[in-house]
């Protein structure tokens, strides 16, 4: 994993040496919600995997094009019909899934034991697990000029992201931290922020081979539209504090066109 990873500025494969750089996520974290490590990934590696996943994209990416509000829920009786939280955004990109890339190197970053026991020390939870479900487990996602993921949040306590590609311009990460939490959904707060108030977010550009970890549950994020002939492209690796997390055949079909 030496020569995909950079182990001597990121030792996780050491309990003992990444001790430090588990202190200092953690400090990140509590302070802006999020982390970074940047070229965690080498720069071959990061052809190599890129080289793997175009041939994917070019004949199995599914195009997932989709209006949504902030909670990508259809269910919002708890909000009142003209409350400006239910106001829907559209997010568009184009998706492969892990089943697509088994036996890549991407494949092989995302089992990889140490990063998910660095993550799990991190977080302060006692394990972390690959998740379940054979497409959401792990994603690629592309973004041409004009598509973006708009504002939303997250249902799991944290995201791993690692991007691949960066964009000429636009695709730039936007979030904001705490506009709600675990007992308080502030749906005033939240749809202030919809209707735009958004003068607390902050952008974020990062460069490919970054590994970015942020807390998406409670925070308000989404990728700007992206800009120029290049593309942007990101894995999204799924980890759980319990094994056997599923998604159900409906949220596979609606984010993937396919149960499996």
């Amino acid at each position: 994993m030496e020569t995909i990873l950079d182990l001597e500025r990121f030792p996780l494969d050491s309990p003992e040496r990444v001790t430090p750089l588990v202190a200092r996520c953690r400090g990140e974290l509590a302070d802006t919600g999020m982390f970074n490590l940047e070229a965690l990934v080498r720069p071959d590696a990061i052809e190599t995997i890129l080289a793997e996943v175009d041939p994917v994209f070019a004949g199995h990416a599914f195009t997932h094009a989709r209006r949504h509000n902030i909670y990508f829920r259809r269910n919002l009786d708890d909000l009142p019909a003209e409350h400006p939280a239910r106001a829907e955004f559209v997010s568009s990109n184009q998706t492969i899934c892990a089943d697509q890339m088994a036996g890549q190197l991407l494949t092989k970053i995302y089992q990889w034991a140490p990063l998910r026991n660095f993550l799990a020390r991190v977080m302060e939870m006692p394990a972390l697990y690959e998740m379940a479900d054979p497409l959401a487990r792990m994603n690629v996602m592309r973004y041409h000029r004009g598509e973006a993921l708009n504002w939303h949040f997250d249902r799991s306590e944290f995201t791993t992201t690692l991007l691949l590609q960066s964009s000429d311009l636009g695709g730039e990460f936007q979030y904001q931290n705490d506009l709600r939490s675990d007992t308080d959904p502030n749906y005033d707060a939240v749809g202030a922020f919809v209707a735009g108030d958004q003068s607390g977010a902050r952008t974020l550009r990062l460069a490919p081979g970054t590994l970015n970890v942020f807390r998406g549950r409670n925070t308000a994020h989404r990728i700007t539209p992206v800009e120029g002939e290049r593309s942007r492209m990101v894995a999204v690796f799924s980890y759980y504090d319990r094994p056997g997390v599923l998604f159900t055949e409906d949220e596979r079909i609606g984010f993937y066109g396919r149960a499996g």
